[in-house]
């Protein structure tokens, strides 16, 4: 146990660095402009394409940006807040990619992707729900650690469970009952 929290110290911390002092506000607006060129960029590039590699394109571009922003901002004004907006923040740009990817995608198959993007997102978001309760410093740190983590377990059995039964309605019969019983006993649901 005292490992663990040693680790999830470490974490943290690792979390947390970066430079020693704060960007100046000439940095922040330099910064801020280069973001903002680089998207510009990005969509520019996007424009050439067209179909659902435009709209994958354009989702990859907007999310780039909305992480850029976010990193900037937690570099800007370090904290414990910042640093779980820059985690939330990749977890929904990442999950909206996906999603525009299972577009190439039909039926079972587009079911199945969908459900393991959100999958991964809900894991994602669960995870920095966790690094912000253990950065989080107050008297029941403890047990809000350990009250993250179990809402966070639950949270992302449960969306492995919905995909893992999504994967099983390309099955049919004794088989498919089979896949969701296996799917039930390794989520315990």
């Amino acid at each position: 146990m005292k490992n663990l929290f040693l680790l999830l110290g470490v974490v943290v911390a690792g979390f947390f660095a970066g430079p020693a002092s704060a960007l100046t506000s000439a940095e922040y607006s330099a910064q801020k402009d280069r973001i903002s060129a680089d998207y510009k960029a990005s969509r520019a590039k996007c424009a050439e394409l067209s179909a659902n590699a435009k709209d994958i394109c354009m989702s990859e571009a907007r999310g780039a940006q909305k992480v850029a922003k976010a990193e900037l901002e937690a570099q800007y004004k370090p904290s414990a807040k910042h640093t779980q907006s820059v985690a939330m923040v990749k977890a929904d740009t990442a999950y909206s990619t996906a999603k525009e990817k299972c577009d190439d995608l039909a039926g079972n198959a587009k079911d199945v992707c969908v459900k393991d993007a959100k999958a991964a997102y809900v894991k994602a978001k669960e995870e920095a729900k966790v690094v912000k309760a253990v950065a989080d410093g107050n008297m029941n740190k403890t047990n809000t650690i350990n009250d993250a983590k179990q809402e966070a377990t639950s949270e992302m059995r449960a969306a492995n469970y919905k995909a893992a039964v999504e994967r099983c309605d390309a099955l049919a019969g004794m088989a498919k009952d089979t896949c969701v019983s296996d799917a039930k006993a390794k989520y315990g649901m």
